[in-house]
C-alpha cells in the first residue's frame, strides 16, 4: 500500500463522523510527504473529501432534504510547492455555507508553510416552485400554474420557494415565463377585499370586542391598511385587512 492510499484511507476514517461542526472537519489526521509532481491531484482529492463531509453536515444542521454533487476545478499541473510533512489543514474560505461556487483554503503548516485556494462548485438540488405556463403581471397564481421541479439552488441567487402553498393565491408582480423559478420578489399577496365591499370592522381592547358594519374604500390584501367607512357613524378610519370581508382597527 503506497503513502497516498494510506493517507486517504485514514483521512476517510475521520471525516464521515456525523454531527461534527465544519470547523472540526478541516484538518487531516495523518502527516504524509507529498511529491511535488503529484501535489495538484492530492489537493483536489483532499478538497473533494472535505466538501463532501461539509455539505453533509450543513444539510443535517439545516434539516434540508437535498441531493448534492461536488465538482473541484482542475489545478495547474505545473504547480510546485514544498513537501508538507504535516497534516494538510482544509477549511471553507467562502461563502459562509458550502453551496454554489466555493473556495477551499488548503494549507501546509509545516516548517515551510504554504497556502493554496482551491475553487470548486457544490450543486445542491431541491424541489422548488417553477411556473408551468405564462403568467401576466397582476395575475393570480393557481395550482395549475405551478409545479415543484428539481433545480440546483446554488444558481438561484434571487432566492426560491419550496412549497406550492407559499404561492397559490398570490399575484405576480411582473410577467413570468414557463419553466421560470418563482422567487419572493415575483409575488405579492392578492387582494381579498375590494373597493365597495361590505366588511365587518372589528375593534379589540383587552376584554372588549366591538363589531360594526363598514364599507371598504380601497382594495386590500391580508395585512394591508386600507380606508374603511363606518356605516354606523359615517366616519372613515384606517383598518388592517384580516381576510375576505374582515378588517380590524386599533383601539
Amino acid at each position: 500500500m503506497n503513502d497516498r492510499t494510506t493517507f486517504f484511507r485514514r483521512l476517510s476514517n475521520k471525516l464521515p463522523h456525523k454531527g461534527l461542526l465544519i470547523a472540526a472537519l478541516c484538518s487531516a489526521t495523518h502527516a504524509y510527504p507529498v511529491a511535488a509532481n503529484t501535489l495538484p491531484e492530492h489537493l483536489i482529492d483532499a478538497t473533494r473529501l472535505f466538501l463532501e463531509d461539509a455539505v453533509t453536515d450543513y444539510l443535517q444542521r439545516s434539516a434540508i432534504v437535498a441531493r448534492h454533487e461536488v465538482e473541484v476545478n482542475r489545478l495547474d499541473p505545473r504547480l510546485r510547492l514544498a513537501l508538507c510533512p504535516e497534516p494538510l489543514a482544509t477549511r471553507l474560505e467562502s461563502p459562509a455555507q458550502p453551496v454554489g461556487r466555493v473556495t477551499v483554503r488548503v494549507s501546509c503548516p509545516g516548517a515551510t508553510p504554504w497556502t493554496v485556494f482551491v475553487p470548486a462548485r457544490v450543486k445542491l438540488y431541491r424541489d422548488v416552485v417553477v411556473v408551468t405556463r405564462p403568467l401576466t403581471r397582476q395575475g393570480e397564481v393557481t395550482p395549475a400554474d405551478v409545479a415543484l421541479i428539481e433545480r440546483d439552488v446554488g444558481l438561484l441567487s434571487q432566492g426560491y420557494l419550496s412549497s406550492l402553498d407559499q404561492v397559490v393565491g398570490t399575484k405576480v408582480t411582473r410577467n413570468v415565463l414557463p419553466d421560470q423559478v418563482l422567487t419572493p420578489q415575483h409575488l405579492e399577496l392578492a387582494e381579498v377585499v375590494r373597493k365597495g365591499d361590505q366588511v365587518v370592522i372589528s375593534a379589540k381592547a383587552s376584554s372588549i370586542n366591538v363589531r360594526m358594519p363598514g364599507e371598504a374604500l380601497a382594495d386590500g390584501a391580508p395585512g394591508q391598511q386600507i380606508r374603511v367607512k363606518n356605516q354606523s357613524s359615517g366616519r372613515v378610519v384606517r383598518a388592517r385587512v384580516l381576510g375576505p370581508g374582515q378588517v380590524e382597527v386599533a383601539m
